[in-house]
């Protein structure tokens, strides 16, 4: 676990109120990875991500993300400037339990924040006051914390060469061992993108990826001698949400394909084209912006 001034604490079973400084500041590509529990008394608790700590007057929140217990329950997010909150954004799915630990990951994005929850992507919030003014983390209310980690995901790419529809070469042919990496963020608005793996001298694709955002479903399939086989589309979490940051690994196995989106394993995808070395090109369309793509 790196940052940028050396290696980052882990730190552990802080008493709450929690308030720490953040050292070297909060930067594009890092998490912020933090391991709980809710009591069963719970009404709420919240994370700030503040400008300072400041009691009088009170410092600016940047990010204020606040589960509530109510009835039904909801996570509200906030940013405090000048002792003023802004407009409320409400998200009512409630991924918290009284009672049950969670693991709360938040991803530093250019443009937002990305908060995903025991796993499952809960919420995009947009930065309001500047990234480079958080230096503080402020836990508080009916929480237990066991640990609070900041990771360095490395720099975030900026996607500049890579427009969509995109088509590039792999850096070596196709094998099992074989990984292709791809970064980057769903539209705001999408309908569907694919992720094609494909020979270059026919128009066999050996794998065909279609997360279709709107309709939530994850179609899987290759074209073979001209024609489409059947539809795979069973998957247990649809994992993308519109406006989300995505890193999608794709890793060739001997007798399969195995996909994972932002480190969550998602699928398999046994290899009906089989002749894997002539697989050489990936090819990116639909209602994406690329970021990265890389194999090894």
């Amino acid at each position: 676990m790196m940052s940028l001034d050396g290696p980052q604490k882990t730190i552990s079973n802080p008493i709450i109120p929690y308030v720490g400084t953040i050292h070297g500041g909060l930067v594009p590509g890092e998490l912020i990875v933090i391991h709980g529990t809710v009591p069963d008394d719970a009404d709420r608790f919240q994370l700030d991500l503040q400008c300072g700590s400041s009691i009088k007057p009170r410092a600016d929140v940047a990010f204020h993300f606040n589960p509530r217990f109510k009835r039904s329950g909801c996570v509200v997010c906030n940013t405090l400037e000048s002792e003023k909150w802004g407009w409320e954004e409400i998200t009512y799915e409630m991924p918290f339990q009284k009672g049950k630990s969670f693991e709360i990951v938040i991803m530093i994005l250019k443009d937002k924040f990305q908060v995903t929850v025991n796993k499952k992507h809960l919420l995009l919030y947009n930065h309001r006051i500047s990234l480079k003014r958080i230096d503080t983390l402020g836990i508080y209310g009916k929480v237990q914390i066991k640990t609070i980690d900041f990771i360095s995901n490395g720099e975030m790419p900026d996607g500049s060469q890579f427009g969509v529809p995109y088509v590039g070469k792999l850096d070596t042919a196709l094998r099992p061992g074989c990984t292709v990496a791809i970064k980057g963020e769903v539209n705001k608005n999408p309908k569907s993108f694919a992720i094609n793996l494909k020979s270059s001298d026919s128009k066999d694709i050996a794998l065909h990826l279609n997360p279709q955002v709107k309709k939530k479903v994850f179609v899987r399939n290759s074209y073979l001698h001209d024609s489409w086989g059947e539809e795979e589309r069973e998957v247990a979490d649809f994992p993308f949400s519109p406006g989300m940051y995505f890193e999608l690994i794709i890793f060739c196995d001997a007798h399969q394909f195995k996909v994972a989106v932002n480190g969550v394993h998602i699928l398999e995808y046994k290899h009906r084209f089989k002749q894997l070395q002539k697989v050489n090109t990936v090819e990116i369309t639909g209602d994406v912006q690329l970021l990265d793509v890389r194999s090894w």
